[in-house]
C-alpha cells in the first residue's frame, strides 16, 4: 500500500504546490496546507474562512455537490425540487482560486504523519485537518430497519421516498393495492415536519388528483418512543407542535418504542402491529462508518470528543466541526451550531498557521424553531420566549431561504413555498422528476 500511495500522494499535492509557489509571498511564512473533509454546513463555512484567510484548502466529499439538509423531507414530499437542494461543490470553490475539489470518500487517517487515504487509493498530505463529514443514519439495531425502512438523510434517500410514495399512490389508485399507509418513525424536527406535510398532502391533495382514493385508504402515524415530539423544546411547544399534527390527521403513537420492520409493518414494543406501505426513519443519526473506522476518540451516538477550541487534545492539528463534534458542551446536531463551528475551526486554524494560540467556541445561540404545516411553526428563542403560529412559520421559511447557497435556489424555493402553501392546493401533487 505504501508504494502505491507514495507516488499518488505526490500527484494529489502538485496542483496545491504549484499554487503554493505561484502565490508564496516573499519573505513570509508558507501558507498552511488545509483538508476540509465533508462539504456540509461546517465544511464548506471553514473553506470559506480559509481561503479568505490565504491558505491551501482541499475540499473532500464522496458527492460532487453540497446538499441543503433541512429542506431534503421538502424534496421527498415533491414540495420542491432535488436540484434547489444542491449547490455544485465547483461552483463553490471556484469563488476562491486556492480551493480544490476532490470528489472521493474518506478512507483512513495517517494523523501521526499527517496524511489521509481516500477510496480511491490516493491521499492527500496536509498541515491541518478538518473533520466535518457530519453523520448518518442511525438505525439502532432495530431487526429490519435497514432493509425495510427508507431513511431521508441524502437527495437520493428523498428522491427514492417521492417515487415509493407516487408509485403507492398509483397502485392505490387503480385498486393494486388496498392503500397507502404511511408510518413516521421519530418525533424530532424531520419527523414532525415530514408527518405535517404527508397529512397535508393526504387532507388536501390527493382528494384533488387521485379521486379514486377514499379517506380510510390512507394514513399518517408517527411512533416517538418519548412522551412528547420535538424533544429539545418546551413542554407549551411540544403540546402545540403535537395538536397541530391531530388537527391534521396524523396518528400519534407517543411513548412507543419500535422492535422490528417488515416490509409492510412496524412493530411495536406492546405488540403492536401497524401496517405500513411506507416506512420512512428518522428517529436519530451516528458518525459514518468511514469516522467511525479510524480510531479517534468518540463518544455518543459516535461524536468525535474535542476540546473547548473543537481540536483532539493528541493531535491540535485536527480540527472537528458540526455533527460530527463532540465538545465538553454537547450542541444540538442542527445548521447553526454546524456553521459557527466551521467559521471557528477556519479562523483557529489561521491563527495557529501565524503562531497565535487557539480560542475556545462560543456557540451564540440564535433559537430553534420547526414547521408543522401550513401556516403553522414553532420557534423558541435563547432568552426562553416560545412562539408559535403563522409568524413563526413566515421566519422559518425565510430563514432557510436565507442560507441557500445560491441566488438560483433562493428565489426556486421561496416561489416554490407560496405556490404550495398559497397557490392552488393541487399544486402539490407528489409528482416524479
Amino acid at each position: 500500500m505504501a508504494r502505491v500511495l507514495a507516488p499518488l500522494k505526490s500527484a494529489v499535492k502538485t496542483p496545491v504546490e504549484r499554487v503554493r509557489t505561484r502565490h508564496k509571498p516573499v519573505g513570509r511564512p508558507a501558507r498552511p496546507r488545509v483538508v476540509v473533509v465533508g462539504a456540509g454546513f461546517a465544511g464548506l463555512n471553514a473553506v470559506r474562512e480559509l481561503a479568505r484567510g490565504g491558505a491551501l484548502v482541499a475540499l473532500v466529499d464522496p458527492r460532487p455537490y453540497s446538499t441543503f439538509q433541512p429542506l431534503i423531507y421538502q424534496v421527498a414530499t415533491a414540495g420542491i425540487n432535488a436540484g434547489d437542494v444542491a449547490y455544485p461543490l465547483r461552483a463553490f470553490a471556484g469563488k476562491y482560486p486556492s480551493v480544490r475539489v476532490r470528489v472521493a470518500r474518506l478512507s483512513n487517517l495517517h494523523l501521526d504523519d499527517k496524511w489521509v487515504e481516500l477510496a480511491d487509493g490516493t491521499a492527500i498530505d496536509y498541515d491541518y485537518l478538518v473533520l466535518a463529514t457530519g453523520v448518518t443514519t442511525n438505525w439502532f439495531g432495530i431487526e429490519g430497519a435497514r432493509e425495510h425502512a427508507m431513511p431521508m438523510y441524502s437527495i437520493r434517500d428523498a428522491v427514492t421516498l417521492r417515487e415509493r410514495m407516487m408509485r403507492c399512490l398509483e397502485e392505490t389508485a387503480e385498486a393494486k393495492r388496498p392503500g397507502t399507509h404511511v408510518v413516521v418513525v421519530g418525533g424530532g424536527p424531520t419527523g414532525v415536519e415530514t408527518a405535517g406535510v404527508l397529512a397535508e398532502l393526504r387532507r388536501h391533495t390527493i382528494p384533488l388528483t387521485h379521486s379514486e382514493i377514499k379517506p380510510e385508504q390512507t394514513s399518517v402515524t408517527l411512533v416517538e418512543r418519548l412522551d412528547y415530539v420535538l424533544a429539545p423544546y418546551k413542554p407549551r411547544l411540544r403540546d402545540a407542535a403535537a395538536d397541530a399534527l391531530r388537527k391534521r390527521g396524523v396518528n400519534l403513537r407517543l411513548g412507543s418504542t419500535v422492535t422490528a420492520v417488515e416490509p409492510d409493518a412496524v412493530i411495536l414494543d406492546d405488540g403492536t402491529r401497524l401496517h405500513s406501505d411506507v416506512t420512512i426513519w428518522a428517529p436519530g443519526v451516528i458518525a459514518p462508518k468511514e469516522v467511525a473506522d479510524c480510531g479517534l476518540p468518540q463518544g455518543k451516538g459516535g461524536r468525535v470528543v474535542v476540546t473547548e477550541a473543537l481540536n483532539l487534545e493528541e493531535h491540535p492539528e485536527v480540527f472537528v466541526a458540526g455533527d460530527l463534534a463532540l465538545p465538553p458542551q454537547p450542541l444540538p446536531q442542527v445548521a447553526q451550531p454546524a456553521i459557527q463551528m466551521g467559521k471557528h475551526v477556519g479562523r483557529q486554524i489561521l491563527a495557529a498557521a501565524q503562531g497565535r494560540p487557539v480560542q475556545p467556541f462560543s456557540y451564540r445561540d440564535p433559537g430553534i424553531m420547526a414547521i408543522v404545516g401550513r401556516a403553522e411553526a414553532v420557534i423558541q428563542l435563547p432568552n426562553g420566549a416560545t412562539m408559535h403560529g403563522l409568524l413563526p412559520w413566515l421566519v422559518w421559511i425565510f430563514v432557510h431561504i436565507a442560507y441557500l447557497l445560491s441566488g438560483r435556489n433562493r428565489i426556486t424555493v421561496l416561489n416554490d413555498f407560496f405556490w404550495r402553501y398559497l397557490g392552488p392546493r393541487h399544486s402539490a401533487a407528489p409528482v416524479a422528476e
